[in-house]
């Protein structure tokens, strides 16, 4: 086996890139290219999204391919969620975790370390393909926000990937969920909790009743609803005067989901009219959702690709968003597979040596088959 891969990904690894902070690692990716004899191009989304770094793109011009076949997009992104220590890659028993106790990044660094391989092994083999395109995101974990602050038009292929889902080699999504974000912010009157707690309306009290009232965690097979942070109060001793609740629904129905977020709005105004209090609600989609056939081309392409490496394809539904719902929602046609990372956002975050290999081996079959144009 080839171990620069698993080299690339340990040393992309190891350097901490939480949402906005990614300059070290798009600093290492870029001199990679560059290293190929690659142009590297870094747009201005940077300030926009309130990141270090704004996206970076590299093309890689068709080679051998005469003019036909389908250019390919080849997306990942360079943030992960925010580590609670070092990042120390160690392999053990051909898996590699981190020794150090906190999130390793293999999402997404071990597909922004196979895609570079891969782009490598083009170039160094000169292997003809149809033309490629890399591009590496900013604040991916936060909502998508490199991705959505890119100018699509920049990209000549009308085709991508992002290999950004947690299970084995082989699973293709076809379908993503929209996601709402919900915030109320509860206003109540403060006062003396203990002298003169009848003068007083809490805003947590209302808070609190609003999401006893909630449904939350799979609704059914297609939603979901969540209440991810609350904060309030400003003493022990004092009827707290505000609350602030964090909530989001998910679904791949977009009608479910229209009546899953309004049941939410009606819950928090009838707890704060029950509690006395007043409550402001800001609703926004942070990511539409999307649903592809099996028949379509971006999805027979990868299914293809996957069986020349040695893969019976399979298709599921993801219940989360990826850099994919930005890009066809923009009318791209950009797929995500799964490449065999385990545990995201955990400790316990994990990838085998092999998959890291495997998945190089996937992009190949895939550049190689998109050349001839079919599937």
């Amino acid at each position: 086996m080839n171990h620069s891969t698993l080299d690339l990904f340990t040393e992309l690894a190891a350097l901490p890139s939480p949402p906005g902070q990614e300059r070290a690692v798009a600093d290492a990716v870029a001199a990679y290219l560059r290293d190929l004899a690659l142009d590297v191009e870094e747009d201005d989304a940077g300030p926009a999204v309130g990141s270090s770094i704004g996206n970076l793109l590299c093309r890689v011009d068709p080679h051998g391919s005469n003019g036909g076949g389908v250019p390919l997009f080849l997306c990942a992104h360079l943030d992960t969620v925010p580590p609670e220590g070092p990042i120390e890659p160690v392999v053990e028993d051909e898996v590699v975790r981190n020794a150090a106790g906190t999130i390793l990044g293999a999402d997404n660094k071990s597909a922004v370390a196979v895609m570079l391989e891969a782009v490598r092994r083009v170039v160094a083999e000169g292997r003809p393909h149809a033309g490629i395109e890399l591009l590496f995101t900013p604040k991916e974990e936060v909502g998508l926000l490199g991705a959505g602050a890119f100018d699509h038009t920049r990209l000549r292929a009308s085709v991508g990937y992002v290999f950004d889902q947690a299970a084995p080699i082989g699973e293709v999504v076809l379908g993503a969920p929209t996601a709402t974000a919900l915030l109320a912010r509860f206003h109540g009157r403060a006062a003396h909790a203990g002298m003169y707690p009848e003068e007083g309306r809490s805003a947590i009290a209302a808070a609190a009743r609003a999401i006893a009232d909630l449904r939350l965690g799979r609704l059914d097979e297609e939603t979901t609803a969540n209440v991810g942070r609350i904060e309030g109060g400003t003493a022990r001793n004092i009827v707290p005067e505000r609350c602030m609740v964090s909530a989001e629904a998910r679904s791949h129905d977009d009608r479910k989901l229209a009546d899953v977020v309004q049941e939410m709005l009606d819950a928090f105004a009838f707890a704060a009219s029950v509690e006395e209090c007043e409550v402001e609600t800001e609703v926004e989609t942070s990511y539409r959702g999307y649903r592809f056939r099996r028949d379509d081309q971006a999805v027979s392409l990868a299914a293809s690709a996957l069986a020349r490496a040695g893969y019976e394809p399979s298709f599921a539904l993801s219940g989360g968003g990826a850099d994919a719902n930005v890009f066809n929602e923009r009318g791209l046609a950009c797929v995500n597979l799964a490449n065999g990372m385990a545990q995201i956002h955990t400790p316990d975050e994990h990838i085998a040596v092999a998959d890291l290999e495997r998945m190089v081996e996937v992009t190949l079959a895939l550049v190689d088959i998109a050349r001839q144009g079919r599937a």
